[in-house]
């Protein structure tokens, strides 16, 4: 089809016959209306980020906001009430929106599962419009997979058990380059929401649930505000009632932690809460304060839900949330099966279910687990110890978190060489794979995304900046990490032979070597590498 018709807005990449149902002449003039109005917004935000990022470099540190006391003050206000299909939400999958993904996960006996655009999704042009497709023919009830290795059939199941959907955009930093709205390239976040409420939003309803939404990275209750005006003038202009959408709000940044009540403020008739976004929280404090050697973190295993800053966040998220009637939902469990080593595979699980029975004891309503098998442990726990739907009525009215407590990386542990090549490996594994259009890779019996690459990246980045000390006496410089790097990549080399050769390890290890000497930073993977995965649409295009 053309798009000529649609007055300003041009697509710079090949549509296959089947997403020509997605993007359709209808849907990319609903998506022109929202960019127009609100991408100025938008960027305005991104300039905020930037002026308060030279703040935090001056030393300035984060605190509750004065002009918004009232609101947190405010005892009589509430967000919304929980909507069909997300009063129970104990156990939450995630993964990315490839069509057998999405059939395990709303067959996995989850009580919901959120369709990821963003973190466990690497942002090609086929994925996301691919992804669109799957989630529609969910949303009506005729998804389907055929595995052409084995031809093993996938289908959902007919027991009515069907996991409620909630879909992921990306984030407010990230742009759908394939997509020009007069002229310049469009938001990714207002794409990716587009394309799915335009489809999906008045059948959710029919089927009886509704348009539900996880927001990623926020920075500030301005930035909730612009997805609230966003679903406003949505439901407005295809006749849906406002508050008909939710969205859940993932607290995964340290300055979205001192905005939390004012969050939940500028969602109200939205808002279905807020997520302890445990991995991109703890990215986000190294990244904001990298330049300040207090915050210095010791290896990732040692930064634990328990330790101080992690702790108070938790903590803190739980009470607002009870306090303003909406759900607060824990983190994720990154252990996957380990099918080879059955002790190895029973520490983890025990892992698995030590974190869920600290998550439902502290009060949260429901946790996220990113592997079918981990479902049944995951319900096990929370079954055993949440005899109601949630438990909001857990007010933890005994909690009184500082702006320091928020901010205590009293963090025991230290910095080793296994620590550090471990980083190595895990940045450069999930660079590699997202290259080659995969967002979300099993690493070390873990189950790693964008976040999880970004702590490392940026542990290695900030160890080297502030010239940082092994365990063992050795000074973590640029130049260190680069032999180190240079040494990962070799056992690459030899472990895959031939097929080396063809993988994209030498691109991803000169990306990453570009984060780690302690001066050049990018403020993401995905946007640093996004350009090499659009040029191969433009030149297919070409």
């Amino acid at each position: 089809m053309s798009y000529n018709s649609v007055p300003g807005v041009t697509v710079l990449a090949p549509v296959s016959e089947p997403q020509t149902q997605i993007l359709t002449a209808e849907v990319l003039e609903f998506l022109a209306k929202l960019q127009r109005a609100f991408n100025p917004v938008r960027k305005s935000l991104l300039q905020r980020r930037i002026l308060r990022q030279q703040e935090l470099d001056r030393g300035v540190l984060p605190d509750f906001l004065p002009q918004t006391a009232h609101i947190r003050e405010d005892d009589t206000w509430r967000g919304a009430y929980p909507a069909p299909g997300l009063i129970d939400r104990r156990v939450e999958i995630t993964g990315p929106v490839d069509r057998k993904m999405v059939i395990n996960a709303l067959n996995s006996n989850a009580y919901t599962y959120m369709a990821d655009f963003e973190d466990s999704n690497a942002p090609t042009w086929d994925n996301n419009l691919d992804g669109q497709i799957n989630l529609r023919d969910a949303i009506l009830g005729t998804i389907t997979y055929t595995n052409p290795g084995n031809n093993k059939k996938y289908a959902l199941r007919n027991d009515g058990k069907i996991a409620t959907l909630i879909v992921r955009p990306r984030g407010w930093h990230l742009e759908e380059k394939h997509i020009l709205v007069d002229g310049e390239p469009v938001s990714a976040s207002i794409f990716d929401f587009a394309l799915y409420f335009f489809h999906n939003a008045k059948k959710s309803v029919e089927i009886g649930i509704g348009p539900y939404f996880y927001l990623p990275k926020m920075e500030s209750h301005l930035e909730a505000r612009l997805w609230n005006d966003i679903f406003c003038v949505a439901q407005d202009l295809i006749g849906l009632p406002r508050g008909t959408i939710r969205a859940t709000v993932l607290i995964e940044t340290i300055l979205a932690a001192f905005e939390m009540d004012e969050i939940i403020y500028e969602l109200r008739e939205h808002s279905s809460g807020l997520n302890c976004g445990r991995w991109d929280y703890i990215f986000s404090l190294i990244k904001k304060f990298r330049n300040n050697p207090n915050f210095t973190l010791p290896d990732r295993s040692d930064v634990t839900m328990t330790v101080p800053f992690m702790d108070a966040y938790v903590r803190l998220l739980i009470k607002t949330c009870h306090r303003r009637g909406v759900h607060a939902m824990g983190g994720m469990a990154a252990q996957i099966p380990i099918k080879n080593d059955l002790k190895a595979n029973q520490a983890a699980m025990d892992k698995v279910r030590a974190d869920k029975l600290r998550e439902v004891k502290a009060g949260h309503d429901g946790t996220w687990v990113a592997h079918p098998d981990l479902v049944k442990i995951a319900l096990e726990v929370f079954n055993e110890n949440l005899k109601t739907p949630n438990q909001i009525y857990v007010r933890r009215e005994d909690v009184n978190v500082s702006a320091l407590d928020l901010l205590n990386t009293n963090v025991p542990g230290s910095i080793t060489e296994n620590g550090i090549r471990s980083n190595i490996s895990v940045g450069l594994t999930y660079m590699e794979s997202w290259l080659n259009g995969l967002g979300c890779v099993p690493i070390h019996n873990l189950m790693e995304d964008a976040a999880t690459a970004e702590i490392s990246r940026s542990q290695l980045w900030q160890w080297a900046h502030h010239k940082s000390r092994t365990s063992d006496g050795k000074n973590v410089t640029g130049e260190y990490l680069l032999k180190l790097l240079e040494e990962e990549v070799a056992k690459l080399e030899k472990q895959l032979g031939q097929r080396f050769g063809a993988s994209k390890y030498p691109l991803a290890k000169r990306y990453l070597a570009s984060q780690i000497t302690g001066k050049d930073y990018s403020d993401f993977i995905t946007t640093l590498l996004y350009d090499e995965i659009t040029s191969v649409h433009n030149k297919a295009r070409l």
